[in-house]
């Protein structure tokens, strides 16, 4: 068990569907959760996921919101022990985005969390339990078809992560990055119509687990990284995907044999 108790964690995005399972994972391990985003309504729900979670709005791409947003967190809890960089945008059009969308989508998928961790540095480096964990994602690591601009931020979320875990050990915080795989969201809701059946059936072909993740098994694997249990862990970036990166071309049917067929 991880036990987070008297920390304080910031979530960026958290007002998502994903990211509820993580504000709870968190919450559950004893840590008191700030909730930030701009969707005032998903925020003001994931505060029924704990007593100690509460909802602050703020604008990631936004150099005063994000200060803001820190010395709220502060003003209520005291400090910034971790911080969990889950803000993404899916703006993408792949070869025909424009140079706008690619600023922007760069803005909100990696720029912001570097300022978000400049903002809670000194609280993170006066903290003796201080951790950060990047959401990348399995579009990091291979091609989409039709997707550019979200495959392109998330890898330069890896690279990212090995260089702040560098340059920020000497301040004793760690730094990890989760890549999840299909994990079941609103969109995959809304396109559904709500059929898990459904969704779990597309996603079987390419997850080994032969399902979509849930939000709350990839919180597992983050409030795992926060805590003292993965007090060696730096710089990594975690595979919570349901072993979509380990699935070859092959996929999981015996391709030789086919030859003398």
């Amino acid at each position: 068990m991880t036990d987070l108790t008297g920390r304080t964690a910031i979530v960026t995005g958290g007002a998502t569907l994903l990211a509820h399972g993580v504000v709870s994972a968190l919450a559950r391990a004893g840590a008191r959760v700030v909730v930030a985003d701009i969707d005032e309504e998903g925020g003001r729900a994931a505060e029924k996921l704990g007593d100690e979670v509460v909802f602050l709005r703020a604008d990631v791409t936004d150099d005063g919101s994000v200060a803001d947003l820190v010395a709220g967190t502060v003003d209520r809890f005291g400090g910034i022990d971790i911080v969990v960089n889950l803000a993404a945008t899916y703006l993408d059009d792949g070869f025909a985005t424009p140079r706008g969308d690619w600023l922007k989508a760069l803005d909100v998928n990696v720029v912001s969390m570097v300022e978000v961790v400049r903002a809670a540095h000194p609280h993170l480096r006066a903290s003796e339990h201080a951790a950060v964990v990047n959401f990348t994602s399995i579009s990091s690591k291979v091609a989409q078809t039709g997707r550019w601009v979200y495959p392109a931020s998330k890898a330069a979320i890896v690279s990212l992560t090995r260089s702040m875990a560098m340059d920020l050990a000497p301040d004793g915080i760690r730094v990890n990055s989760v890549s999840p795989g299909w994990t079941w969201s609103k969109i995959m809701d809304e396109l559904s119509g709500g059929n898990r059946e459904k969704t779990d059936a597309v996603a079987a072909p390419f997850h080994l687990t032969g399902r979509v993740g849930d939000g709350a098994e990839v919180g597992a694997v983050v409030a795992f990284l926060v805590s003292d249990a993965a007090s060696v862990v730096t710089g990594a970036d975690w595979a919570a995907d349901g072993g979509y990166s380990a699935l070859g071309p092959e996929g999981a049917v015996p391709a030789i044999p086919q030859l003398s067929e």
